[in-house]
């Protein structure tokens, strides 16, 4: 079993492999967790895991809460993430090698990474400036028929697309070739598709590409149902989801 240990980025969302994940980076214990991967040379990877948040919250409470307006912050590496963080967690993630880790004026950070491989979270640690987890590694196994799968997957994806363009009331202008490796179409359609993180979750951590695959054409057909009966919508409407704030 081979197992990593990183820095553990919590957020409300899913990252998937070969996925860009965009942080604006401001609360002090992430400030800390970049000053401190900026001290790996430029020529190695720069890594942390990051893992969707199950019960808790992506920031921390700043200010006094409630009901008592006079308790204090919570502040802390686990802050906002309960007594265990482990249970907070959901228990697959991803890697993300940070591209980018641009420090601005005032302490923020601006940072640009992309998801690499899946972990599966085995313990977490809180005695730090900023949470670190034992990470054991995931293989991607393409599953059956993963092949033909994927070319179903993509005509429907395709479909989903000009319904969606067109519930927006807008065209589809979309030039670029979608790839045609199971595993990455698998991740793509995974993250293009508007779905809650719980959805998100279970396809990041279904159990081989052609298992995805399956789930992701059942809900693409259903997705694409609903929008046909669906009038025109502002695209705002239909595109609004999670923000990370960290």
């Amino acid at each position: 079993m081979t197992t990593v240990r990183l820095p553990l980025f919590p957020l409300n969302s899913v990252l998937f492999p070969g996925l860009v994940l965009p942080l604006n980076v401001f609360e002090e214990r992430y400030r800390a967790m970049m000053r401190d991967l900026l001290k790996t040379p430029e020529d190695e990877s720069r890594r942390f895991a990051v893992v969707a948040i199950r019960d808790g919250h992506e920031v921390a409470a700043s200010s006094p809460g409630l009901p008592d307006p006079t308790s204090p912050p919570d502040r802390g590496p686990a802050a906002g993430f309960g007594d265990s963080p482990l249970e907070t967690f959901h228990d697959v993630g991803c890697v993300a090698d940070a591209a980018t880790i641009r420090e601005r004026a005032d302490g923020t950070f601006e940072v640009l990474a992309t998801g690499t491989t899946r972990v599966k979270l085995l313990s977490v640690d809180a005695s730090g400036p900023f949470l670190t987890a034992e990470l054991q590694e995931l293989p991607e196994e393409p599953g059956d028929e993963a092949g033909a799968l994927a070319e179903g997957v993509l005509r429907a994806f395709r479909q989903y697309q000009k319904r969606l363009a067109g519930a927006r009331e807008r065209s589809l202008t979309t030039g670029a070739e979608l790839p045609d490796d199971p595993s990455v179409v698998s991740y793509l359609v995974a993250a293009a598709m508007m779905l809650d993180t719980p959805t998100k979750q279970r396809l990041l951590q279904a159990p081989d590409t052609a298992s995805r695959l399956r789930e992701e054409l059942t809900l693409l057909r259903a997705e694409t149902a609903i929008i046909r009966s669906l009038p025109s919508l502002p695209a705002s409407d239909l595109t609004r989801g999670p923000t990370s704030l960290n």
